[in-house]
């Protein structure tokens, strides 16, 4: 017989067990996502941070030596190509990279391609079309320190442009005025991530529209993988030509 007043020992049920276990998992699961969602967003900061300084090196390149530089290309190592600027090389102006050696932008990856806080290779397009002048313009314009300073400030680039949406668009134009974030006489260069995707054309067509090596580009805010173009995530920096031809005038090397 036992003894009046001993106490029971009593553990766990599997019950009580598995309810303790649900809640951890739920805790974990809860503070994994944090600490995701905490650094995709320090990453899209840091990536805005490398394009407005690839933005600002661009300028400062073109103040020192009178033009822009082309793209690099996956063989030049980081440098624009062809080094020494000109006729740009290799796949167009549109469709290349950031010349990170050449501009001095020092976060690179070991092929010296300027990188993103993901590791995705910054691009960079320049406008390469012969621009609208009241003579007929000597080409290339922005490449050509001597064809930019003879053209002068009259010269218009008429190719870039930045839509809203792929929605309407052509290899050209943005379709749709009410499509058009910029006009196609206002933008010299363009400097963009690919984002945390790292997007080949796969991630939606508004994605697509930016590595397609053409003159059309878009930009919005991030838009998730369900929605109607697809997921979005590229970030986005211009130059335009009345910010250039005034850092050029200030110095003094226009018109």
């Amino acid at each position: 017989m036992p003894k009046i007043g001993a106490c029971r020992e009593r553990g766990f049920t599997l019950t009580e067990l598995a309810v303790v276990f649900t809640i951890i998992s739920l805790l974990l699961a809860t503070a994994m996502y944090t600490l995701s969602a905490q650094t995709d967003q320090r990453n899209f900061e840091e990536t805005r941070r490398r394009l407005e300084a690839a933005r600002e090196l661009l300028l400062s390149f073109a103040i020192v030596n009178g033009r822009l530089p082309c793209p690099a290309i996956s063989t030049s190592g980081g440098q624009e190509a062809p080094v020494g600027g000109g006729t740009c090389s290799g796949p167009g102006p549109y469709g290349a990279w950031l010349p990170a050696r050449t501009i001095g932008f020092q976060i690179m990856d070991q092929g010296g391609n300027a990188v993103d806080a993901w590791g995705n290779p910054i691009r960079y397009a320049i406008s390469a079309a012969a621009p609208t002048c009241a003579t007929a313009p000597t080409t290339p314009h922005f490449t050509n320190a001597v064809n930019l300073r003879a053209n002068g400030i009259s010269c218009q680039p008429n190719d870039l442009v930045v839509c809203h949406s792929a929605t309407g668009i052509t290899a050209t134009a943005c379709g749709p005025a009410a499509n058009s974030l910029t006009n196609q006489n206002n933008l010299v260069a363009v400097v963009f991530s690919m984002g945390k995707n790292g997007a080949t054309g796969t991630g939606g067509i508004d994605e697509a529209a930016n590595v397609n090596g053409d003159q059309v580009f878009v930009w919005h805010t991030p838009s998730p993988v369900g929605a109607a173009n697809g997921e979005f995530d590229d970030q986005m920096t211009w130059i335009t030509v009345g910010e250039l031809y005034g850092k050029l005038i200030a110095a003094g090397l226009l018109p």
